[in-house]
C-alpha cells in the first residue's frame, strides 16, 4: 500500500472513531439504542384504514391503487413546458406537477423590470390566460390531476387553470388536483410572499371555501412542511409547524362558516422526504396519527374521511449535491422508498442533476424510472405498511408524536402559527435548527458522501439544461400581442371590480375575491395586473431582521 493510501485509510478511521464514540441519534437528534425489542416497545395492534391510521388511510393501500408518480416540471415558456410534460406522460407519468418562475410566483408580470433575470428560470412563466392554455394544449386535464407549487398567486393560477380547462368545455367540477396555497409557510420558510400576513391568510380561506363549493375533486391547499425541512427544520419541527399551520387554516374555513366536514376532506399536505430512512417513514406515520386526532378531538368531526391525512412527498432537493452528482441517484431512491413505505399518496422524485440546474431529459426520467421500479419490482407494495411492527419503527414513530405535539403546545401558547410568525418564533426556529446542521457537517458528525468524506478530485461531466434567449424572447413579444389584442375596457373594469370587493373585505367584509379574479382572468387581465390591483388595496410586506 503506498503513503497516499495509507494517510487516506488512517484519516478515515480517525473520522469512524469519532462517530463510534457519539451517541447514535436520528437527524433530528433523537437518541438510538443498540437494539429495540418488546419490552422497549408497546404493541401495535392497529390495522390499516382505521382510526387513527397510522399504518396508512386505505386498507389495501398500494394493492389497490398506486400513488401519483409526478415529476415537478417548468421551464422557459408555456410551450417549453408543455413539451416536457407530454415526455413525461408518454413514459408513464400519472400526474402533473407545474413549476412556476419566480416572476409568476411573486406577481410580476414577464416584461417587468423586476422580473428581468429572472424569467422561465425556475420554472415557466405564466402572465397570461393564453400562456396556461399553451401550456395545457393537447393534454387531459379532466383525466390527467394536475399540483400546482404556488402560493402568493395561487388563486390567479388556478383561476386561469379553471377558464383554459371550461374554454375546452371541461368542467372546473371535473377537475383534479391541488393547489399548495399554504401562505403561512412562505413567511415561516420559503419568501414568495406578496401581501402581509392578514390579507395573504384570507386570500388562501378564499381559495379552500371557493374550492369546497365548485371544485369538489380539488384541493384547495397542500400545507406544507416540505419547505420549512429544507430551509433547516428538523424532522419533528416539520410535522409541528405543519399542523400549527393547518389548525390555522381549518379555523379559518370555520370562521367562515363552513362545518369541519363540509371541507376537512380536500385539505392535504406536502412533506419532505430526506436520508434518515427510518425516521422519515415513522415520521410518516405518527403525522397521520397527529392529523387524525387534531380532527377528531379538537373540531369535532364525524366523518372518517376529514381524518384521514392525504400528502404528497418530494424526495429532498437540498440533500442532493453538485460534487459527484450521479450519487444523488441513490439518495433519491432511498428517500423515494421510504415516502412509499411511509405511505404517500403522491410522490415526486428529483433528477440527479439539480445542484447544477434545471432537469435533464435524461436526469428526469431516471427520477421517474425510480419509482416506476419500486411500484414494480421491489415488492413493498404488496401489503400495507410493511414495515409495520418494527420494534425500532413502532418506537420512533411513537417519540415523534410526543415531541411534535410538545412543539405544537408551544405554538398554541403563543397564539397559534400565524401570530408565532409576526414574532418570529418559527422562523428562528428553523434558523437554529439549519445552522445546528450544517455545523455538524462542517464537524464530519454528520457525513455527506462525497463532501465530507469519501471526495473525489475527478469531476463528472454533465450537460445541463439551458433556458435559450430566444424562448424568453418569444414570452416578451407575446405578451405585447395579448396586451395590443384584448379589451382594455374590460380588463379596467374587472380591475376596479376587484380593487372594490377587496377594500370591502379589508374592511371586515369576507365575501370570497376569487369569483373576481376569475372574471378578471376573463377580461383578459395579466398576472402582475391582478396582483398589482391587490397590492394597492393591500400593500406588500417587508420581513423584518431576525436577530
Amino acid at each position: 500500500m503506498n503513503e497516499a493510501s495509507m494517510t487516506h485509510l488512517t484519516v478515515l478511521n480517525q473520522d469512524r472513531k469519532v462517530k463510534d464514540e457519539k451517541k447514535f441519534e436520528t437527524d433530528s437528534g433523537i437518541p438510538v439504542k443498540s437494539f429495540y425489542s418488546s419490552t422497549t416497545t408497546r404493541e401495535i395492534n392497529e390495522e390499516p384504514g382505521i382510526f387513527p391510521f397510522t399504518r396508512g388511510i386505505y386498507r389495501e393501500m398500494f394493492r389497490e391503487r398506486l400513488w401519483t408518480m409526478r415529476e415537478y416540471s417548468g421551464f422557459g415558456t408555456a410551450e417549453d413546458t408543455n413539451r416536457r410534460f407530454k415526455y413525461l406522460l408518454e413514459r408513464g407519468q400519472t400526474g402533473l406537477s407545474i413549476a412556476f418562475d419566480l416572476p409568476t410566483q411573486l406577481g410580476f408580470d414577464s416584461d417587468s423590470s423586476r422580473s428581468e433575470g429572472e424569467v422561465g428560470k425556475v420554472g415557466v412563466a405564466i402572465s397570461t390566460l393564453e400562456n396556461m392554455d399553451t401550456l395545457l394544449s393537447d393534454i387531459p386535464v379532466d383525466k390527467v390531476s394536475t399540483s400546482m407549487t404556488i402560493n402568493a398567486t395561487a388563486s390567479i393560477m388556478l383561476s386561469m387553470y379553471v377558464v383554459a380547462a371550461e374554454a375546452n368545455g371541461i368542467s372546473r367540477s371535473t377537475l383534479r388536483g391541488t393547489t399548495q396555497n399554504d401562505i403561512l409557510k412562505e413567511y415561516a420558510a420559503r419568501n414568495t410572499f406578496i401581501y402581509p400576513p392578514d390579507p395573504s391568510f384570507d386570500l388562501s380561506i378564499d381559495l379552500i371555501t371557493f374550492c369546497s363549493k365548485e371544485m369538489p375533486k380539488w384541493h384547495p391547499i397542500s400545507i406544507s412542511g416540505y419547505h420549512m425541512r429544507e430551509a433547516g427544520a428538523s424532522a419533528v419541527q416539520e410535522l409541528a409547524f405543519t399542523f400549527a399551520d393547518a389548525i390555522e387554516y381549518v379555523k379559518g374555513v370555520i370562521d367562515r362558516g363552513f362545518a369541519i366536514d363540509a371541507f376537512c376532506d380536500q385539505l392535504s399536505f406536502f412533506f419532505a422526504c430526506r436520508n434518515d430512512f427510518l425516521e422519515e417513514i415513522a415520521k410518516f406515520r405518527a403525522a397521520r396519527r397527529i392529523w387524525a386526532k387534531i380532527v377528531k378531538d379538537r373540531f369535532n368531526s364525524r366523518n372518517e374521511n376529514s381524518m384521514k391525512l392525504k400528502f404528497h412527498a418530494q424526495t429532498s432537493g437540498e440533500t442532493l449535491t453538485a460534487q459527484q452528482p450521479h450519487n444523488n441517484v441513490i439518495r433519491v431512491s432511498v428517500q423515494a422508498l421510504a415516502a412509499v413505505l411511509g405511505g404517500a399518496q403522491s410522490l415526486h422524485t428529483n433528477s440527479f442533476d439539480e445542484a447544477l440546474g434545471l432537469p435533464s431529459e435524461d436526469a428526469v426520467t431516471i427520477a421517474l424510472r425510480t419509482q416506476q421500479i419500486i411500484a414494480e419490482e421491489s415488492g413493498v407494495i404488496k401489503t400495507a405498511d410493511p414495515l409495520g411492527g418494527s420494534y425500532y419503527l413502532e418506537c420512533l414513530t411513537d417519540e415523534i408524536e410526543a415531541l411534535a405535539n410538545e412543539e405544537l403546545e408551544k405554538i398554541e401558547r403563543l397564539g397559534g402559527a400565524l401570530e408565532a410568525i409576526k414574532a418570529g418564533y418559527i422562523q428562528k426556529e428553523i434558523q437554529n435548527s439549519a445552522y445546528k446542521y450544517e455545523k455538524e457537517v462542517d464537524e464530519k458528525k454528520k457525513v455527506v458522501v462525497g463532501v465530507n468524506m469519501f471526495q473525489s478530485e475527478e469531476r463528472e461531466p454533465l450537460k445541463v439544461l439551458q433556458i435559450s434567449k430566444k424562448s424568453i424572447e418569444r414570452q416578451l413579444s407575446h405578451l405585447q400581442d395579448f396586451r395590443r389584442k384584448r379589451d382594455r375596457s374590460s380588463c379596467e373594469k374587472a380591475i376596479s371590480a376587484l380593487q372594490e370587493r377587496a377594500s370591502r373585505r379589508s374592511h371586515g367584509d369576507e365575501n370570497n375575491l376569487v369569483p373576481f379574479i376569475i372574471q378578471a382572468t376573463k377580461a383578459g387581465v395579466t398576472t402582475g395586473e391582478i396582483s398589482d390591483a391587490l397590492r394597492t388595496v393591500f400593500g406588500e410586506y417587508y420581513p423584518r431582521a431576525l436577530v
